[in-house]
């Protein structure tokens, strides 16, 4: 259930907001089927720099974009005023590669007064230069800003005209009561009710939209949706209450498999990762020989309707992953140099300590972790198994003597936006991996990582990005070993034959956009 519709104020907890957001607004841009970004709101753009060294877009809207009281077109000023209450927001953080963005939020943090930040609000890099141009100026080239702008809803514009007047007081009433239409909406649905004591969200189909599906004979647009939150989908499925709902137990898809089980890949990574200021994982040597001991096939062999086991960080599917040359140079499953380079080892005749979450989920991480231990086993390397309510805190904690007290830790990474930075953006300096690689060799290769994405968030070529990302993919699972990709999660789910276009999306967001009623569809 969404925590706030405010999509431009936010939530730190903006995971939960998705599907709604998703279902009822747009991004300038959107995802194709191969994830490379496409026009949305936006029909077009160009991209320039200053001689500053600041990257400008210009955004052409669409003239046929009109909110969903179907009188209201989409105009630029509904960015600057959508994107300016980002910044005052709960995660304004996210808009800061914006020009002058670093100056708003210094300004909030230090207390300033209303009308400074107002002030410098005015200076921000993102100006309507008339209805339909909006001029977009970041600080510094940033290859993943359009990828950005497709699915994280910040970005998205604020309905203006009826924000227009109103106090910050007033505002939030707009969003969060739903009533009379209100708040508009872009997407082919629109909010209609939140009802939070009973968890259910009721949309209603907004006929305005110039985002409708494709409709194919027999079909129609779904009137009405109630998404809600219940600890028992799955037995209300069975017994017809409703219409979706998400498998989030590995365990059951282990059973009998329904005809209506659908797979979507997420663009995901499930990896384990090293402490690697605690010995004997305090040698790079240590950590690249156990990633090595490894099989990733045999690893996910049966737990699941079908998986992607992989030796590397980035999916291929991902626009500007590794090459199929740079991902066979990493470390993959070779038993033979794993039992070799870790005999003898000092420090390995003490057991090593697997951490993972406890409970049910979609990835069978209690499966996992016990036949990662057995084949560690198999090299010499023993593995005591420790499942964790409190994982987060556990996996932070530090012994008396400074380093962490885990040895390894479990853990799935999911894109935000289909772009590499995002898959590396946990691994950086200020990312909370708890895995203490900042401190290796003195800290050169962090530092060398952080310049390898740098660089290649600022380079316009896409080739040379792409071999920048592989170079810095290669540092952080082969150089440093700092951990050992498993699979590419996938998520399942069950619908009814007669919702056409329902779907799961690549970042684990149930997707409604192309959703429509029709005749029951053939079961593959």
């Amino acid at each position: 259930m969404p925590t706030t519709l405010d999509w431009s104020f936010s939530d730190p907890h903006s995971w939960a907001n998705y599907p709604v957001m998703l279902a009822t607004q747009r991004g300038l841009t959107t995802l194709g089927q191969d994830h490379s970004v496409q026009p949305g709101l936006a029909e077009r753009w160009e991209r320039t720099s200053t001689p500053e060294g600041h990257e400008v877009y210009t955004f052409h809207l669409r003239r046929d974009v009109r909110w969903s009281d179907g009188l209201t077109p989409l105009i630029a000023q509904d960015f600057v005023i959508g994107w300016r209450r980002a910044l005052q927001g709960r995660e304004r953080g996210e808009l800061a590669e914006l020009l002058g963005a670093q100056e708003v939020l210094d300004l909030q943090d230090q207390g300033a007064p209303a009308e400074q930040v107002r002030a410098a609000l005015e200076r921000v890099g993102v100006e309507a230069v008339d209805p339909h141009t909006l001029r977009i100026t970041l600080a510094r080239p940033r290859s993943y800003f359009l990828a950005r702008l497709a699915n994280v809803y910040l970005f998205f514009p604020a309905p203006s005209a009826d924000l227009a007047g109103k106090d910050e007081d007033a505002v939030q009433d707009y969003f969060d009561r739903p009533r009379d239409g209100r708040p508009l909406a872009l997407g082919p649905y629109r909010v209609e009710r939140w009802d939070r004591a009973g968890e259910r969200v009721r949309l209603v189909h907004n006929p305005h939209s110039a985002f409708q599906p494709a409709l194919g004979p027999g079909e129609r647009p779904a009137p009405v949706l109630t998404l809600m939150k219940s600890e028992i989908g799955p037995a209300l499925y069975e017994r017809g209450r409703v219409d979706f709902v998400f498998v989030d137990s590995a365990v059951a898809l282990q059973g009998r498999r329904p005809d209506d089980l659908q797979r979507e890949p997420l663009l995901s990574t499930y990896f384990l990762a090293f402490n690697t200021e605690r010995p004997p994982l305090d040698r790079p040597e240590v950590r690249r020989a156990i990633a090595r001991a490894i099989d990733r096939e045999a690893l996910m062999k049966g737990l699941l309707p079908a998986s992607r086991p992989t030796h590397v960080l980035l999916p291929s599917e991902l626009p500007g992953a590794a090459t199929p040359e740079a991902a066979a140079r990493l470390p993959d499953f070779a038993p033979e140099r794993a039992r070799e380079a870790l005999s003898g080892v000092p420090g390995l005749d003490r057991p090593l300590r697997l951490v993972y979450r406890t409970g049910d989920s979609f990835v069978p991480e209690v499966a996992i972790a016990e036949r990662l231990a057995a084949q560690l086993a198999a090299v010499g390397v023993q593995v005591t198994l420790d499942a964790r309510s409190d994982f987060s805190a556990e996996v932070a904690r530090r012994t008396p003597e400074g380093p962490r007290a885990y040895d390894f830790y479990l853990r799935r990474l999911g894109a935000d936006y289909a772009h590499p930075n995002t898959f590396f953006t946990l691994f950086k300096r200020s990312g909370l991996h708890q895995t203490g690689w900042e401190t290796q060799k003195g800290g050169e290769p962090m530092d060398r990582f952080e310049r390898l994405l740098d660089e290649a968030d600022a380079e316009p070529d896409e080739a040379r990005s792409r071999a920048l990302y592989g170079e810095a993919q290669a540092v952080l699972l082969d150089e440093l070993a700092v951990i050992a990709p498993l699979y590419h999660p996938d998520r399942y789910f069950r619908t009814r034959s007669t919702l056409h276009g329902v779907d799961v999306d690549p970042f684990n967001f149930l997707s409604l956009r192309e959703l429509r009623l029709g005749p029951p569809a053939e079961v593959h």
